[in-house]
């Protein structure tokens, strides 16, 4: 299938997905299959012998938020929701990633991973939003029923190909969407955003395996570089979006739901400083932990492992809590918040 990509203007005539291959998406490289037998014992494992440590024992520390402190924000403010969530404040307009504000990343709503916390803002309470920017489609990065409402009230919807499509399947108007190839690019209210790639998979069933693709995100504003990783395992690619597109201000990279048994799709916190290295990056806000229960490592080990690493190598490294405004052009390294929760 061709598929009709957005670029800087708008439209433009269909072009061959460079990635899609008999209908279906695949990374530059191979990925590790577990095989049947491994799955199955995967699934039990997740079912019914997980340690009991993948959840704190108390809600975790989250710092509300109102319209009326988001509208007063300084420019370049960034404010974790959760997960892969992050509120963007760029040239006075706000931006959403990968927005989920279910209580599961779950087709279910009585099962499934459910939140850690809840969300420091809702959805109702939050400023217009010039644009949603989406890495893939997963249930802990593309919620339906945050969708569903923030389709009003956002005016732009950027996703990669394929994602765009089933936005509009469930009731986004066509003319907010804009869905982008691996390197192709569109600006909107001065703030570039590059789809460039990543190393992961994407589907919310047993029939729709890869049907859509998987993107990170380059977002370039007057004066501030970001790279937002979305989910991925490390590959060779992050050195070649640094070469093409560093030095970042801050890279927003996954650093949690890592195993050793799924080594190409999510990376191991070594592998995200490395990342973050290759990326040519200033500062290192990790995402994708802290609200999920998505991994067999304990709630908390993300954190302490990549600030850690970060320890090691001299990287600059913020880790907010959620809700805490971060200042892009100067952040904060921020405090240990999950230390207490952890040695509970």
């Amino acid at each position: 299938m061709n598929y009709s990509t957005a670029a800087d203007a708008g439209s433009v005539a269909a072009t061959p997905a460079s990635q899609q291959r008999d209908g279906k998406f695949r990374n530059a490289a191979p990925r590790h299959q577990l095989g049947w037998m491994r799955s199955l014992k995967l699934m039990v494992t997740f079912l019914f012998n997980k340690p009991a440590n993948t959840v704190p024992a108390a809600p975790i520390p989250v710092q509300a938020l109102s319209r009326a402190q988001l509208l007063a924000a300084p420019d370049a403010s960034l404010f974790r929701l959760g997960h892969s969530t992050l509120l963007l404040k760029l040239n006075g307009q706000f931006w959403l990633t990968d927005p989920v504000f279910s209580q599961r990343a779950s087709p279910l709503q009585w099962a499934g991973p459910k939140r850690f916390h809840q969300p420091p803002i809702g959805i109702a309470e939050l400023p217009p939003i010039k644009g949603v920017i989406l890495s893939h489609d997963h249930y802990d990065h593309l919620d339906y029923a945050a969708i569903l409402q923030l389709a009003a009230k956002t005016e732009h919807f950027i996703a990669p190909l394929g994602v765009g499509d089933t936005l509009v399947a469930w009731g986004v108007p066509a003319a907010k969407v804009r869905q982008l190839d691996w390197w192709q690019s569109t600006t909107i209210a001065d703030v570039q955003l590059v789809a460039t790639p990543s190393q992961h998979f994407s589907g919310r069933g047993l029939l729709d395996g890869n049907k859509t693709l998987w993107a990170s995100w380059v977002i370039a504003a007057p004066g501030l570089k970001l790279f937002f990783s979305g989910d991925s395992g490390y590959f060779d690619g992050f050195r070649a979006i640094g070469e093409r597109y560093g030095p970042f201000d801050v890279t927003l990279l996954e650093t949690g739901a890592y195993d050793a048994q799924w080594p190409d799709v999510h990376m191991q916190p070594e592998e995200t400083m490395q990342a973050h290295v290759d990326l040519r990056g200033k500062w290192l806000l990790p995402v994708h932990n802290g609200t999920f229960d998505l991994g067999l490592h304990a709630w908390h080990e993300p954190f302490d492992r990549i600030v850690a690493l970060a320890a090691q190598r001299g990287v600059a490294i913020t880790t907010p809590e959620m809700g805490q405004a971060v200042n892009l052009r100067q952040p904060d390294p921020g405090r240990p918040w999950w230390l207490p929760l952890a040695a509970r």
